[in-house]
């Protein structure tokens, strides 16, 4: 199949697929030459603006790994208001910036010559045939194992696509234009891409040792990785799908997240307990933070200004002040575990990694003001719409 650069890993072929595509709201133009009509349009637009309003609530999408499903929260209530299932060990989540979609990977590998659940919109015989000419391909019996990514349409909560990826999948990221999804492959020292037009897997890349977390930069053109093992992050050139070059940052990187202007890389070193800072032009750590010891989650506040930090292993919830260096920590127990910030809400949500709950904070005194019983544990998390 044309486009799909092999490099480092034997990359499990992609499902081509047609996509589902939501049908665009029309402009409505209404004339006002008379009272009953501008009556009617000042109406029409009142329900629009008002489905408009309910339509910019923010939902969280928690994946909850072992228990196969995902939660639904509405952030304006803090509350659970719905469920996705059948999804086997979702852990990375990430939604498309329209908000249209959700991209979940699995932790959960199987035989490479197993086959899927059918695809919404597929036929029982069109299937069939996909996977049989699929296990015929060479060099199919080389692969060992693979895992699913589930395409998930938001507005009925339905699962829509099945894509076959090489390996498990620990997280997600979707690319700013909405074009690409990654998933980290841990155990095989990798990333796949997804083409999400085509739903092909159009690369799959060596990075390092167990590669945990993938963002891209705000064009697109560049998708860090961090690579736990190797204390380094790979940047990938996502227009030739090739390794530019690592960046040495701290012990165990995992999570990560961009500046706005993409110009500094946030990477939550795990072990060490630091926060490096990555100047992405010049590729090398410009600064580290000392926040505890054992991290987890990170995340910046809507302004840029403040980055927040779980320490784990301290059972704490730690702010940096960018402008100053300044770190405040305050006790969060038991194990705050990954961390999204709600924007335009002023809220930070924190999962734990010990209880089957998130943590409702103030990201203006790291105050908890609300806890939200979630049935399981809370993995990466997803916020539509307003990714």
């Amino acid at each position: 199949m044309t486009g799909r650069m092999y490099l480092g890993f034997a990359p499990f072929a992609g499902e081509k697929m047609t996509r589902f595509h939501d049908p665009h709201t029309e402009n409505q133009s209404m004339k006002t030459h008379t009272y009953s009509r501008f009556s009617l349009g000042a109406g029409v637009l009142a329900l629009l603006l008002g489905a408009q309003a309910a339509r910019a609530e923010p939902l969280v999408y928690i994946p909850l790994g072992g228990d196969g499903r995902i939660v639904v929260v509405d952030a304006a209530r803090d509350e659970v208001v719905g469920s996705i299932s059948g999804l086997k060990a979702v852990h990375g989540l990430a939604g498309t910036p329209d908000g249209k979609y959700l991209i979940a990977g699995s932790y959960a590998e199987r035989s490479a010559d197993g086959v899927p659940a059918k695809p919404e919109g597929m036929s029982e015989d069109e299937h069939a045939s996909h996977h049989m000419a699929k296990a015929n391909q060479p060099g199919e019996s080389a692969r060992k194992a693979v895992s699913t990514v589930s395409v998930i349409r938001t507005s009925d909560r339905a699962i829509v696509r099945a894509i076959d990826v090489p390996g498990a999948v620990h997280h997600v990221s979707v690319s700013p234009d909405g074009r690409l999804a990654v998933v980290t492959h841990p155990d095989a020292g990798g990333v796949s891409a997804i083409d999400l037009a085509s739903y092909e897997v159009v690369a799959s890349i060596a990075t390092g040792s167990a590669p945990n977390y993938s963002v891209f930069s705000p064009d697109t053109s560049r998708l860090y990785v961090s690579s736990a093992g190797d204390g380094a992050i790979a940047v990938v050139n996502t227009a030739t799908w090739t390794l530019e070059r690592t960046i040495a940052v701290g012990t165990t990187p995992e999570h990560l997240v961009v500046s706005r202007n993409g110009k500094t890389l946030y990477v939550s070193n795990v072990e060490d307990g630091t926060v490096s800072l990555v100047d992405t032009a010049a590729g090398q750590t410009t600064s580290t933070i000392e926040i505890g010891s054992t991290l987890h989650g990170i995340d910046l506040s809507k302004d840029g200004r403040s980055l927040f930090v779980a320490a784990l292993g301290d059972d704490q919830i730690a702010r940096v002040d960018l402008a100053t260096g300044m770190v405040k920590t305050v006790s969060l127990s038991p194990g705050p575990y990954h961390l999204a910030t709600i924007k335009g809400t002023g809220k930070i949500y924190v999962s734990s990694s010990d209880e089957p709950k998130v943590w409702v904070i103030d990201q203006a005194n790291l105050h908890v003001i609300g806890e939200i019983a979630i049935g399981g544990k809370g993995h990466q998390m997803a916020i539509a719409p307003g990714l």
